[in-house]
């Protein structure tokens, strides 16, 4: 019997059990798991820019960006780094997580989408390669022209960093930090044309500095991917508000202190959530009216403006009540 390869609907995310078919290091710190489905199934279909959940030891879940290819249907590709400051992840990945090992996965779901375009500039820093390469793959598939700026501590801490250069020559621009000094992006990037948009994922440092560096290009030109919470400009200081939960119309009070979801949840609602920091957008909910105090690194500032998704973990009210489509 045949598998099919099902796309996942707008908005659905697929839950899948999935087995550690290898486990490497490829970098300074840095692991390569390949999964697969436990039954032998078709993986579901991606787009560069998707990540997955995974439930890790200690009731953990956290997200990683896919970094394989996209036509391919038996195995999801995963590059994970051992953060210094983990709360607990990325050391279970690296020193509990075995081949063989069945672990469940949510996705994929992708808030960095890789859109169509004559010409690209890729900026990569560190781990932030990941959602990178598949974007890479998909413009020299498509004939655009590109170029990638990859920076790292050094050599040895850049994963893929060997083979993409080998594969791609000098479109492939390597800046280890012990050999070359910290990106000078102004030097690097120039603004772009009409025809060109920037992709960059990295550390907080990389990503304040190419948004200071693109503070004055066309809205859109520039997609970003962060991998851990913003500092979102917000300075207004946290207020009691209301919410309303638009299926059963009951009214809820936000405390100062407390979140949304962690209000939501003290009244027996539950909503999927899994960073909790405003990052991975798993949380996200429309908003049928109220105006949203963002807080998160997930929507675009369009998506801001417009006041109709928020994500609960760290967002809150301009002015309450926020009726909530849940």
């Amino acid at each position: 019997m045949t598998s099919i390869r099902r796309t996942p609907r707008p908005g659905e995310v697929i839950e899948s059990d999935l087995v550690v078919s290898s486990k490497r290091l490829i970098a300074d710190h840095v692991v390569a798991l390949d999964l697969r489905a436990a039954d032998s199934s078709a993986l579901p279909r991606w787009q560069p820019g998707a990540h997955i959940d995974l439930e890790l030891g200690g009731g953990l879940v956290r997200q990683y960006s896919l970094c394989g290819d996209p036509r391919d249907a038996e195995r999801w590709q995963l590059a994970i780094l051992r953060e210094t400051s983990s709360r607990g992840g990325s050391h279970w990945v690296h020193d509990v997580l075995e081949p063989g090992a069945t672990i469940r996965a949510a996705g994929p779901r992708n808030r960095f989408m890789f859109e169509p375009a004559a010409r690209y500039l890729f900026i990569a820093g560190g781990v932030g390669i990941t959602p990178i390469m598949p974007m890479v793959t998909a413009a020299e598939r498509s004939g655009a022209e590109w170029t990638l700026i990859y920076g790292g501590r050094s050599r040895t801490s850049m994963a893929y960093a060997a083979a993409l250069s080998e594969r791609y020559g000098d479109r492939v621009r390597l800046f280890p930090e012990d050999e070359c000094g910290r990106l000078d992006l102004d030097a690097l990037v120039p603004d772009p044309d009409a025809s060109t948009l920037v992709y960059c994922c990295g550390p907080q440092g990389l990503l304040d500095a190419i948004e200071q560096r693109a503070r004055n290009w066309p809205k859109g030109d520039l997609r970003i991917e962060r991998f851990a919470a913003a500092n979102t400009g917000s300075t207004r200081a946290d207020q009691p508000f209301e919410i309303e939960v638009l299926s059963s119309h009951r009214r809820l009070t936000v405390e100062a202190g407390q979140s949304v979801l962690e209000t939501l949840r003290r009244h027996g609602i539950q909503v999927p959530s899994s960073c909790e920091e405003g990052v991975c957008g798993t949380c996200l909910t429309r908003v049928v009216s109220g105006v949203v105090d963002h807080r998160d690194a997930v929507l675009s500032e369009e998506e801001r403006s417009a006041h109709h998704l928020m994500t609960l973990c760290v967002s809150r009210a301009v002015n309450g009540p926020l009726v909530l489509d849940l």
